[in-house]
This record gives C-alpha cells, sequence and structure tokens, in this order.
C-alpha cells in the first residue's frame, strides 16, 4: 500500500517517481486551490526551514523561496513591490539587526 500526501510537490516530483519505478497519482488544482496550497506549503517549509542548520538551511530557504515566487507570481505581485514594502517597513519599524527580543509589556508603573 502506498502512502498519502496531498500535498502541494515541485512540477517534476511526478516525473522523478515514476523515474525511479514507482507509480504517482496526480490532480491539477484549480487557481482557488492552487493558492490555498501555496499557502500551507509557505509553512510547511519555513517550519522545515526554523530546524535546519548548515547547508540544510541553505536548501530550506532555495525551498521557501521558491514557494515564495510562485506566491508572488500567483497573486501579480511583482519583487519590486515586495522590496519597496520591505524597506518601508524597515524604515518604519527596523529590521532585526540588534537582535532585540522582547520579554513583556505593561502600563507605565506596573510592576
Amino acid at each position: 500500500m502506498g502512502k498519502e500526501y496531498h500535498k502541494l510537490v515541485r512540477d517534476r516530483i511526478p516525473e522523478i517517481i515514476r523515474k525511479s519505478g514507482n507509480e504517482c497519482e496526480v490532480v491539477i488544482l484549480s487557481d482557488a486551490e492552487y493558492c490555498q496550497a501555496l499557502r500551507q506549503k509557505l509553512m510547511e517549509e519555513a517550519g522545515e526551514a526554523a530546524e535546519a542548520k548548515g547547508e540544510d538551511l541553505v536548501a530550506e530557504l532555495a525551498d521557501l523561496y521558491e514557494v515564495i515566487d510562485a506566491l508572488m507570481a500567483s497573486y501579480g505581485i511583482s519583487g519590486d513591490r515586495i522590496l519597496k514594502a520591505q524597506v518601508k517597513r524597515r524604515e518604519e519599524r527596523g529590521g532585526f539587526a540588534q537582535k532585540i527580543m522582547l520579554l513583556r509589556t505593561g502600563s507605565k508603573g506596573e510592576s
């Protein structure tokens, strides 16, 4: 009995599976299903990147970047638009260079 996945895969994965002598069943998603599957894939790849170390981190970040590229294309968002938004957010809120971790907040005078 085979293994169930029900997840978005890269375009050549079915070909690679078949060339290895195995079978696979696939379905082509509608645009709405594809957008939802990309969002799920984004979470999957972010989790894998968060756990990766060394060269594995490079590969996982590449996978994450691939999903981001696909999301941008599916929503018609240009790389330039993303970069402008990144610069604006960095100017307004800063980046992460100072390594600040927020521990708690409260009202002034509160212990």
